[in-house]
């Protein structure tokens, strides 16, 4: 049986969402998302009849540890880095025990460390898939735009300079579509595809002084909404003209972008199937 689960977490305490193992071993004082989900999914859920994979179960007793168990997988709808949030992270899991919703919920949530948390269970089909058979992702990026600093404004990036708003929506409207974003893709994109189809990026002030910055598309690239904020901060910065973004999109030439900004801010706000 399959099910698929929303998954909420805060990220700064975490190395991304992706489960980092050296020599078949989760790395040493480092945590991630998948790997406290897959060790609470692994807690509730005991397939007794179910023989692990040789990759899924690590014996660690000659080391004198104690066994990683890691006898259910959650498959992501995809990897977030360090320091992003989830508000619908979307993930997928197999068992051979049917599940009750309220109780596995509520249970899962007490086991989870206080920055993680889940919702919405449902048995799904055995073709679906939460990385391959997601429509859109939504993005929101936010940040301040203030000169002096506010004890509350946490982890945010803060904009000392004036910002325009409607200078950076006529900014974001050259994204629209179906594009090549070679130009706001990081070094550590390993997928050869650079083309992703934008159906939203807008852009607009909330209270206190904070900036709304969201983005829905198909796909995205490694740090492809990080740059693209860093871009708009420079046209700001710089008083360059909407139209830089055109060119920057254009020249598939990740020199021609800004800087890729702060992950503090960043949030995955929903996929959609």
């Amino acid at each position: 049986m399959r099910y698929a689960l929303r998954v909420q977490y805060i990220g700064k305490n975490y190395a991304g969402s992706q489960l980092q193992l050296e020599n078949g071993l989760p790395v040493e004082g480092i945590s991630t998302i998948q790997y406290e989900l897959e060790k609470a999914l692994s807690t509730l859920i005991k397939d007794n009849n179910r023989k692990p994979d040789d990759d899924e179960s690590i014996d660690m007793s000659k080391s004198g540890k104690v066994k990683y168990n890691r006898q259910v997988k959650a498959i992501f709808s995809g990897r977030t880095d360090s320091g992003v949030n989830s508000l619908g992270q979307v993930v997928h899991f197999d068992t051979l025990k049917p599940i009750v919703a309220s109780k596995f919920l509520y249970q899962m949530n007490e086991i989870l460390p206080s920055d993680i948390s889940v919702d919405n269970l449902k048995e799904v089909s055995d073709n679906f898939h939460a990385q391959k058979s997601a429509k859109s992702r939504y993005y929101r990026f936010e940040f301040i735009n203030r000169r002096c600093k506010n004890a509350f404004d946490g982890d945010l990036l803060r904009i000392k300079y004036p910002i325009n708003i409607e200078r950076m929506q006529q900014s974001l409207n050259y994204l629209i579509g179906e594009h090549d974003f070679t130009s706001f893709k990081s070094s550590g994109t390993l997928n050869p595809s650079k083309v992703c189809t934008l159906t939203k990026a807008e852009c607009h002030r909330a209270e206190g002084d904070r900036v709304i910055i969201d983005i829905v598309g198909n796909r995205f690239l490694y740090n492809m909404v990080r740059t693209i904020v860093g871009t708009l901060l420079e046209i700001e910065g710089h008083n360059l003209s909407p139209e830089h973004m055109k060119t920057v999109l254009e020249a598939k030439d990740r020199s021609k972008a800004g800087q890729t900004v702060s992950p503090y801010g960043l949030t995955l706000v929903e996929v959609t199937y």
